[in-house]
């Protein structure tokens, strides 16, 4: 039987009644983990909880915009495990759909508020929690490839993806010293409820999307894949690795997306 590699370690995840947080959540219970479900989706919530198991999974409504509610939840956390060694901020929102010369700003706002100030907030809170007591715990945040190049995803988006990699490296310089570390995942386009809503498709028309796009042939990203690369920041695997943002596109933000022409000498 493999070593769990969570065995007795605790988990916070925000935004985890779907997709990505879902799969990381179920992922980390499997790994030997207990987690806490928070998200703003109640119903859904709760059937993740029970899908785990109530004696290894809990759910507390969190909305990261409202920062009392990021410290309920920490504090939930502390108090019925007695620690908190792993934070996973992945609660986002893809935003407006529109471009910059469009935008709503008020749309701007409420996209930031919780892709940025909510990721903040997370990682505010759970590092005091660690601090305070000596935990020497991992921090992992969702940003995309859109925190890498331009024009993949919405303006908002991608600013608010960007802002979440710049949190990311300044809070690793901060709380090295605590023993904590900082990272983040960057994944490409993965076929979870959050886009599809947002673009009107079907799991299997955006997937068939992104393949097309892909630089990576022969595979589809599932948010297992995103699932997987978490549990590594999560455990002692990747012991010495902070502030760093690692791209799980299968080398799409370093490709050339223009066709190669051939020449002849």
């Amino acid at each position: 039987m493999s070593k769990l590699r969570l065995a007795g370690k605790v988990a916070l995840i925000t935004g985890a009644a779907s997709g990505i947080g879902e799969e990381t959540a179920k992922l980390f219970a499997e790994n030997g983990a207990f987690v806490v479900v928070a998200d703003i989706q109640d119903e859904l919530g709760q059937q993740v909880v029970e899908s785990i198991g109530l004696d290894k999974a809990s759910y507390h409504h969190c909305d990261v915009r409202n920062e009392k509610q990021v410290e309920d939840t920490v504090n939930y956390t502390l108090q019925k495990h007695g620690t908190l060694d792993i934070l996973f901020s992945n609660a986002g929102v893809i935003g407006p759909i529109s471009t910059i010369l469009d935008m709503d700003l008020a749309d701007l706002d409420n996209t930031l508020t919780i892709n940025v100030r909510g990721v903040a907030a997370t990682i505010k809170h759970v590092g005091r929690a660690m601090v305070n007591r000596k935990i020497h715990g991992s921090i992992i945040c969702t940003a995309s490839v859109s925190a890498c190049l331009g024009g993949v995803g919405p303006s908002a988006y991608t600013a608010s993806k960007h802002a979440v990699v710049g949190l990311v490296r300044a809070a690793s310089s901060e709380l090295g010293a605590h023993g904590i570390r900082v990272n983040c995942i960057s994944p490409f386009g993965v076929a979870t409820p959050l886009p599809c809503n947002a673009y009107n498709l079907e799991a299997s028309q955006l997937e068939e999307s992104c393949t097309t796009m892909a630089n990576l042939k022969g595979i589809v990203l599932k948010a297992r894949h995103i699932a997987e690369t978490a549990l590594f920041f999560a455990s002692d695997e990747s012991a010495y690795i902070s502030g760093h943002n690692l791209v799980v596109d299968g080398g799409f933000t370093v490709s050339s997306h223009t066709p190669i022409t051939s020449t002849t000498n």
